[in-house]
Order: structure tokens, then sequence, then C-alpha cells
């Protein structure tokens, strides 16, 4: 008989746990697909509300937006909500889902081992094939307007990345505080609902960066936010035009999404062996 012997330990080197996070891939796709079937298994109009869904909140910012007679610069009204309702319900719904995936999964949590870090990241994935689902409207709507996209479009998939590392960012570090602190799970609404209002969804940020009666200091923590960021690049890259992209404030934004992963990761990891008995 071989003495050989394979012993799991949570408290492993960070070196082994990257290794395993590659070595248990196949748990992050099952959660994955888990996710999707559970999501759509038991809902009358399927995956059609990954469309219905951002269809109606497009719908009703563009309305909004019409009613205060907010400037488009030119742009259809009704694109330049789309290009940025869809970023940010993937973002929300991402770091939604994310932050409460611990505590949903805690019979798994509580008896075997894994990279904790794989079932939050399995939402996010979940999330993305919600986006990609729902990136049909855009594509229907700028065909409607005969909106032909420039070149910019080749730059989509870095704000798509750029979006996916704030969500997993903020995810993350929610996720580890909602384990041991169980009233952040009231937090994560009251995020979202705050995100709404200070994002660029309705209007452009060149209303901010561009109005000559605001400081540099509000323009500058207006930037904070990482979504106007995202928002400005997807808004860039699909309808080029006037759209545009105030680098130094976009460099802040881009700072802020890595700075937020990192020490979502840090943070993570520094609490995930105590996950199983606290959870």
């Amino acid at each position: 008989m071989s003495n050989n012997r394979i012993v799991i330990e949570p408290g492993t080197i960070a070196g082994n746990y990257w290794k395993d996070l590659w070595k248990y891939r196949g748990l992050f796709y099952f959660l994955a697909w888990r996710d999707i079937l559970v999501r759509y298994k038991q809902t009358s109009i399927g995956i059609a509300w990954s469309v219905l869904r951002p269809l109606l909140t497009i719908f009703a910012f563009t309305f909004i937006g019409w009613l205060f007679k907010v400037d488009t610069h030119g742009t259809p009204r009704v694109l330049l909500v789309a290009a940025a309702t869809l970023p940010w319900q993937f973002f929300s719904s991402a770091f939604s889902d994310a932050s409460n995936s611990l505590i949903s999964n805690s019979n798994l949590i509580s008896k075997i081992y894994f990279p904790r870090l794989i079932v939050p990241a399995s939402t996010v994935i979940v999330c993305l094939i919600d986006f990609l689902i729902s990136f049909v409207i855009i594509v229907a709507l700028m065909a409607v307007f005969h909106q032909v996209p420039s070149i910019n479009i080749i730059f989509l998939p870095l704000f798509l990345l750029l979006a996916i590392v704030s969500a997993m960012g903020v995810g993350l570090w929610m996720a580890a505080l909602n384990v041991k602190y169980r009233d952040f799970k009231y937090v994560v609404p009251f995020v979202i609902q705050v995100g709404y209002y200070i994002s660029p969804l309705i209007y452009s940020s060149q209303e901010i960066y561009n109005h000559t009666g605001l400081p540099d200091w509000i323009k500058y923590t207006y930037s904070l936010n990482p979504m106007v960021g995202i928002i400005d690049g997807f808004r860039w890259s699909l309808l080029g035009g006037d759209m545009q992209i105030h680098w130094v404030p976009f460099s802040i934004s881009v700072g802020i999404s890595l700075l937020f992963l990192i020490i979502g990761i840090v943070y993570f990891r520094k609490m995930e062996k105590d996950f199983a008995d606290v959870i």
C-alpha cells in the first residue's frame, strides 16, 4: 500500500491556495451552472427576464431624462441611458449576489474544504452571462437608430473587465463582512440604491467635468465612484461621437477599482479560515 497522503487544510500558504483554485475549477463550473439553472428554473418567462428587466429600467430612466430635459450631447437619449444601464445592472447584480454568496452556500462551506473564493467568483460569472444576454438590447437599439459603432468598440472588453474587477472587489469584501456581521446584508441594498443616484445613468459625466461652477475637488470626489469610469468607457466605446473620456478622473476610477480588488482579496483571505466556524 502507498504511504502517500494528501492533507488539505484551510490555512495553507498562499501559493498552494492559488493552485487549489485551478484544481477546484470543476466545482467553480458546477456552482455557476447550478446558479444558472436555479435562476431560471421556475420563472414563467425564463431567460427573457434577463432582457425584460434592464429594458424596463432603460425606458424608465429615459423618461426621467426626457422629463428633466437632460442634455444628451446629440446622442439619442435611449442609447445614452442603455449604454450606462447595462454595465450598472451587471455591477449591482454581481455585487449583491457575491455579497450574499457565502451565506447562501453555508451548508457547503461548513462541511468540506475548498478555496472559498470560488463561491463569490461563480456568482459574478452568472451575472456576466446575464449581461451578455441583455447586451442584445443595445445592439437592437443601435440598429433602430442607425448608430454604427466606431473603432472604439475594440476597447469594450477592457471596460467590461474593469466592471468585473469592481464587482469582485467590493463583493469579496462585503461577503467576508457578511459572514461575521450579518447586519451587513442590509448595507448592500442601501449601497446599490445610493449608486443609482451618484452614477451617470441618466446624464453624462460631461455635465460634471465641464461644469465651470463646480470646484475641482468635487469633480475628483465624483470620480472616486468606480462606476463613473466604467460607464464613461462603455459610452465612449459604443457610441463614440461626442462621448468623451476624461483621462485623469478615469484613472482615479480605475485606481479605486483595483484598490477595492486588492483590499477585497486580502480581507477575504484573512477571514476565510474562520468561515466554517462562524457561518
